[in-house]
């Protein structure tokens, strides 16, 4: 299964780190965010990875380069403008196949064990679901949730309702209706698979940090700089 990492979005809540850095590059425990994902993602035996990028975007292909230091292999998809989570991903198809992927937003820190998603998105793997999302519990910031859970199938609303973490399997069929370049989000497409009965999910309680503003970068520093990771 190929990886693709979301790199292209602007960072506007970041700023100003990210008016000369794009945010993937910015720094939490003495690494880039991004290389904390990629070096989850070779530990757990994904091999090729896809990034997209927008802003400052060539500072991340030259910082990164083809992968092999990390003993993985590298695809760039630049985008002229972000175009959205699902716009991004449907740009990115002719580079990820036509078999379900694993996607990781750039933005997030996390210890998840990217190798359970073999098992853990089976429905998707065997091509009986379009998606399959990891759930964790609400952050502070975002406290009323994205989607429940019921009997591993995701669901628009539930108890308790859960945070979207930014992880997920998708099938390339899912992004089907959009033209490559054209902007568009997720969103609609997730409530629509769970309305076709489509959508699995699993609700993760490990380590998670949404690196949303400059104040989460520096308390997940910290927090890194006080554990042996």
């Amino acid at each position: 299964m190929k990886a693709m990492i979301l790199a292209a979005g602007r960072g506007e809540r970041m700023r100003p780190l990210t008016d000369h850095t794009p945010k993937p590059l910015l720094k939490a425990g003495g690494k880039p965010l991004i290389v904390w994902h990629i070096e989850c993602l070779a530990k757990a035996g994904f091999r090729e990875i896809v990034i997209n990028h927008a802003h400052l975007g060539t500072q991340i292909e030259q910082y990164l380069g083809n992968g092999a230091q990390w003993n993985v292999s590298i695809q760039y998809s630049p985008e002229a403008i972000a175009l959205e989570t699902a716009g991004g991903i449907a740009n990115a198809l002719p580079l990820l196949g036509d078999t379900p992927f694993c996607v990781v937003n750039g933005d997030v820190f996390t210890d998840y064990d990217f190798a359970q998603l073999t098992v853990k998105a089976q429905a998707v793997l065997n091509a009986e679901a379009l998606l399959h999302l990891v759930l964790v519990d609400n952050p502070p910031q975002h406290p009323n949730g994205d989607f429940a859970i019921e009997h591993g199938k995701l669901q628009n609303m539930g108890m308790p309702m859960l945070t979207f973490s930014g992880i997920g399997v998708y099938q390339p069929a899912l992004f089907a209706g959009i033209a490559r370049g054209d902007a568009a989000k997720l969103a609609p497409l997730i409530r629509n698979a769970i309305t076709e009965d489509k959508a699995t999910a699993e609700h993760y309680t490990g380590v998670w940090h949404d690196i949303g503003t400059p104040q989460r970068l520096t308390e997940l520093d910290q927090w890194l700089t006080g554990h042996d990771k």
